[in-house]
């Protein structure tokens, strides 16, 4: 790829202190000073707590003195700007023994061999040359996100005391996590306690660390990394269908790749792969070196995707959705004012301050999806994937959303984005095109693209691909001096053999259960509480119900009115939880798939759900059962109920029954892949619940019926309703002589210990459902 204009040309430098030293990029600036959170960390009194700043300008490097207290000195004269370079001795505070800094040209190179889980460290970004090098220590080093640590890592997703190198009496190491929420690594895999050796590689966030002669290496991924793709191949039913066929390419550094192909093609797939969701049959996904399903649970967190549809609560504001997208995903020590600064600074590099406060829902499409871009870049991810972000969008909007992907590659993001249009291609690094079959087509610079097809519009080419399924357009490519070009000769990587199935372990949850839980039942709250519709039928529902069946009871429970006012009351329950429920799981979907796969619980997930419907339902039912009998005669028997009042016992019935249905009610919702077909199947479960609540049918006795009947929540709460008034002596006939309307103790705790049981049924059944929507690598 061309050098970006403007990028400076200055030599990188080594930087040399007393404790270590760094490497400097001439693409960014290098502060020193007192404050932690300096680049160059000095703890002096007479060094500022912003002291100086080291930047390249052109083909040379500069200091430039920040007003300090006691002086910048070089060559023992103090300096407000100066060029420096290579042998440069620089003194801050004291141009005679105040604590210095060397630069030097002379870059301490890693060692090549002892990476042994990197593929050719020098072809790598991280891992050409270590970003800071320290002497091994001699004693325990504390390393975390937080100032009083021996190695302080300014990375969100780093806990504040994140892990321990401890110096073993042999001379030997051991990395010791304390109790990160997003894990300590050891060559990828995640460790709590693990000896290392020379050449390991221990990862903490954004940072890997590795032990090479004397020094502690460390290498920072800022995001420059290149993707090598091998030999990916993904086959389903039983081998048979082939979705990718031996897809190979290269991704270098701050690229930005279009993968385009007609329906089929296998670009979802491989994006999958790619990230890590679906991983391929057979081959490699080299990212900087690491082979990455290898070193998922490390890497994951450094991958960004971006899916077809919003992945944001659309009744939330822009910063809340952002908000609470971060306390998910943030470590649980990380404090309010670190995370809403992230989020302040991940609106000002997409542009969406002045939309801060509007409701997503009010946004246009392309700046919807500059948010769900923005909520992945929360966690400053080096590897960005997008799924057809322009998808429904205007000419207009297409060509936004293609240049702010252009912004973030030449930010320092590796982009890849799945896409059906080709109106702006030629903003793109590279261009794949995958043929039908999962084949390789095309790599290249897209302006190549075309005339190597022979086509001048990209709708002929789909058209070809589509009729022509037979011509060999992988062959043709692989044949070509093009592939040679930039496929053969682009890709450093040496070929590793194919590898077969792998099984990769789900990612660590960045916070724990209890924390997801309180995060998503406030965020939940929130959504449903902007939602004005849900609103209003929320509450118009129990009194609309409630008033039917209190103009159907009157003042008192007779034979004419007691079992048609008992069976409103079921099918008011019925609705009001079931209604509740419906729709709230299909329609978040997408976002639960999000969250998931970087370390959502589905149980708190789940919870959330039940805790924020569930009271809703319980109020609900409360208020419909008061309307239709506070006040009213219920002919219980002596006046009393089974083991309480009998309007207490009734409205336990209900709340019970409109629980049970919210949970069947999630159940549908799990299981339907569509939110418009949620109504009719509604209309349907309410239909089911009069006809088999033994209000209409004799069901006892009755072979298959009554057995079916025991599967219906207002089954039972019917019968402990009839149990609690004495509905056979109010009306005495077949219908009412069910045994389980018996006014009994023993009776009336079955009725209401079933409907129990069947919510814990029901709940069991939706978490296996919501397993089936997951990422592969989450199933476990």
């Amino acid at each position: 790829m061309a050098e970006r204009p403007g990028a400076p040309t200055a030599p990188e430098l080594v930087l040399e202190t007393d404790t270590g030293s760094t490497v400097m990029s001439p693409s960014r600036d290098y502060h020193v000073g007192r404050d932690p959170l300096s680049d160059i960390v000095i703890d002096d009194d007479r060094v500022s707590w912003h002291h100086a700043v080291l930047r390249a300008e052109h083909d040379h490097w500069t200091l430039q003195d920040e007003h300090s207290a006691y002086g910048t000195y070089a060559d023992g004269h103090r300096i407000d700007a100066r060029d420096v370079g290579p042998g440069s001795v620089i003194h801050f505070g004291s141009p005679a023994d105040g604590p210095r800094i060397i630069l030097t040209d002379r870059p301490i190179q890693a060692v090549p061999d002892r990476l042994a889980v990197v593929s050719h460290p020098a072809l790598t970004s991280t891992y050409r040359q270590p970003t800071h090098v320290r002497p091994l220590p001699t004693r325990t080093v504390r390393i975390g996100r937080a100032a009083d640590n021996d190695l302080v890592v300014d990375d969100l997703i780093v806990s504040r005391h994140h892990a321990e190198l401890r110096t073993q009496a042999d001379g030997t190491y051991e990395i010791v996590d304390l109790g990160s929420h997003n894990g300590t690594y050891l060559n990828g895999l995640r460790v709590t306690a693990a000896l290392i050796g020379p050449g390991d590689i221990i990862g903490v966030g954004h940072s890997d660390f590795c032990l090479v002669d004397d020094t502690l290496q460390e290498y920072v991924d800022t995001g420059e990394i290149s993707l090598d793709v091998q030999d990916l191949t993904v086959a389903v039913e039983g081998g048979s269908k082939t979705l990718l066929d031996d897809v190979s390419f290269p991704v270098g550094v701050d690229c930005l790749l279009a993968v385009v192909g007609p329906s089929g093609a296998g670009k979802s797939t491989l994006l999958n792969a790619l990230t890590g969701q679906r991983p391929a049959d057979r081959g490699t996904v080299l990212y900087d070196g690491r082979d990455l399903y290898h070193d998922y649970p490390e890497l994951r967190q450094r991958i960004g995707l971006v899916p077809q549809d919003d992945i944001l609560h659309s009744q939330l504001t822009v910063r809340s959705a952002l908000s609470y997208a971060a306390e998910l995903r943030f470590p649980q020590d990380t404090a309010k004012a670190e995370r809403l600064a992230r989020i302040d600074e991940v609106m000002r590099e997409l542009g969406l301050e002045q939309r801060a406060d509007q409701p997503v829902h009010s946004l246009s499409g392309g700046q919807r999806k500059r948010v769900s871009v923005a909520l992945e870049l929360l966690t400053k991810p080096s590897l960005l994937f997008l799924d057809e972000p322009t998808s429904g969008l205007d000419p207009g909007m297409d060509r936004s959303v293609m240049h702010m992907l252009r912004g973030l590659a030449d930010d320092g993001h590796t982009v890849i984005v799945v896409t059906h249009s080709v109106l702006n291609l030629d903003v793109c690094d590279r261009l794949l095109v995958l043929a039908p079959g999962g084949k390789v087509a095309y790599y290249g610079p897209p302006d190549r693209a075309l005339p190597f097809f022979e086509f001048d519009q990209w709708p002929e080419a789909f058209e070809a691909f589509e009729l022509d399924r037979d011509r060999d357009w992988a062959g043709r490519f692989a044949g070509s001096a093009l592939h040679r070009r930039y496929v053969a000769d682009e890709d450093g990587q040496p070929h590793r053999p194919r590898s077969g199935p792998v099984e990769i372990e789900p990612p660590p949850r960045p916070r724990s259960r209890f924390a997801q839980l309180r995060t998503l039942v406030r965020r939940y709250t929130a959504a449903l509480s902007a939602d004005r519709t849900f609103l209003a039928v929320m509450i118009a529902l129990p009194f609309v119900m409630g008033a039917m069946a209190r103009a159907l009871a009157g003042g008192e429970l007779t034979q004419q009115t007691a079992i048609n006012t008992l069976l409103i009351l079921c099918v008011g329950g019925v609705l009001t939880g079931a209604a509740n429920a419906v729709r709230e799981l299909v329609k978040e979907r997408v976002i639960y798939q999000r969250e998931r796969a970087v370390g959502l619980s589905r149980s708190a997930y789940l919870m959330s759900k039940i805790v924020v419907l569930g009271g809703i339902t319980v109020v609900q039912a409360v208020v419909l059962t008061l309307v239709a009998l506070l006040g009213v005669d219920l002919n219980a028997p002596g006046g009393q109920g089974v083991l309480l009042p009998p309007l207490l016992e009734i409205t336990i019935a209900v709340a019970l029954l409109a629980f049970t249905a919210m949970m069947l009610g999630l159940l549908v919702s799990a299981l339907v892949r569509k939110e418009e077909v949620t109504m009719p199947l509604l209309v349907l479960l309410a239909i089911v619940q009069v006809v088999f609540c033994g209000a209409l049918l004799k069901l006892e006795g009755v072979p298959g019926l009554e057995q079916l009947s025991w599967l219906v929540p207002s089954r039972w709460a019917l019968g402990a309703m009839a149990g609690t008034i004495g509905l056979g002596s109010i009306s005495p006939g077949e219908r009412t002589s069910d045994p389980l309307f018996a006014h009994t103790v023993d009776v009336w705790l079955l009725d209401v210990g079933m409907l129990v049981v069947l919510s814990a049924v029901f709940g069991f059944v939706v978490s296996r459902l919501l397993r089936r929507h997951e990422p592969v690598v989450m199933r476990k």
